[in-house]
């Protein structure tokens, strides 16, 4: 053999074995794919992911689904680049930053911990923009979730106390508070009104600066709400914020006479505010192919997501806009009757 072959031959291995070992090597993305659906009027392992309990509830049928993305990857397991390459030819598959899922400077635990806290938030606020939409009268308060160490509020407030007031503003809900906290300077002392073991004391700190100059101080608030009866939603390990608006359509369908859905298999996502307007959400796409492989015809779709649903809607599948649980009401409403027009996404 001639020394110019042999020499080629040795860089044409040693260029594939870099290539092998290359596409092994971790890189920073995560592959996000359809994830699991869950009928929310129905059951998971024999348990129903709504219980109502202290309230007449009737049977429904049909299919009210939440939809869900799953991911490989991120800090601690990384992808390696032929698990990216994979997913990028995949037309049902995103491969993204792994920093569009984990922030810098978190970890998988942290995100974990977030998403479940989202979840459990998203419940009791899809409860409460259920029966305000059933019109069914309930109360809340805002209350103290947490403090931040090296912020003023740390030390001066504890966990589960309720704010009453903010500058003799009444704390009906947490924005109230956050606006009243901002009208102050940097080093201006707000006075809080909250309720601590039954009696009602004022604390009074004042503001620092955030990053951005956002005048803070220091609280993570809740909202701890009252119930005329007891709601339970179990679904899992499904996280995040993204459920809200199925919930919210399950437990109405849960609380009145005959199905929503009029025997339809739907799905649909979006976040829910307890005014019961629907946010939208990430991973529209993978979550449109989930819902489709689970038989679903309908497809309720935050009007945020709309221009990047309609750029990969699958076969079979209707996409319907909502911006308000009202419009989601109203659209199943006209999927069970079969009357109207639906209001279809547009793009833009």
């Amino acid at each position: 053999m001639s020394r110019r072959a042999l020499t080629l031959m040795v860089a044409g291995f040693l260029t594939l074995v870099l290539g092998v070992v290359g596409t092994l090597l971790p890189v920073p993305y995560v592959v996000l794919s359809p994830g699991p659906t869950e009928n929310t009027i129905g059951s998971v392992k024999g348990t129903p992911v709504i219980n109502i309990e202290g309230r007449q509830t009737y049977p429904a049928d049909g299919k009210l689904s939440l939809v869900t993305v799953a991911y490989q990857g991120g800090p601690g397991s990384r992808i390696d680049l032929f698990t990216a390459l994979r997913g990028w030819i995949d037309p049902t598959i995103a491969v993204v930053p792994e920093e569009t899922i984990f922030p810098p400077a978190t970890t998988a635990e942290e995100v974990e911990e977030q998403n479940t806290q989202e979840m459990s938030n998203s419940q009791d606020d899809a409860t409460a923009a259920a029966l305000k939409e059933l019109k069914i009268p309930y109360t809340s308060v805002v209350t103290v979730a947490t403090t931040h160490e090296d912020l003023p509020a740390h030390g001066r407030f504890k966990e589960g106390d309720e704010i009453v007031s903010v500058d003799g503003v009444p704390a009906t809900d947490r924005e109230t508070v956050s606006e009243t906290v901002r009208k102050h300077k940097a080093g201006e002392q707000v006075a809080f009104v909250v309720k601590r073991d039954g009696k009602e004391t004022t604390v009074s700190v004042p503001t620092a600066a955030a990053g951005d100059g956002t005048p803070v101080v220091g609280i993570s608030m809740g909202i701890d709400y009252r119930f005329p009866f007891q709601v339970h939603i179990s679904v899992g390990d499904v996280g995040g914020p993204s459920a809200g608006m199925m919930f919210s359509l399950g437990i109405i369908d849960k609380l009145t006479p005959g199905s929503m859905t009029g025997g339809e298999s739907v799905a649909g996502t979006g976040t829910i505010t307890p005014d019961g307007e629907v946010g939208a959400i990430g991973g529209i796409q993978q979550k449109m192919v989930g819902a489709r492989e689970a038989g679903a015809t309908v497809f309720l779709t935050p009007v945020g997501n709309c221009t990047e649903a309609l750029a990969a809607v699958p076969e079979g599948l209707t996409l319907v806009k909502v911006e308000t649980l009202h419009e989601a009401v109203r659209a199943l409403d006209t999927v069970r009757t079969g009357s109207g027009t639906l209001p279809a996404c547009t793009a833009g």
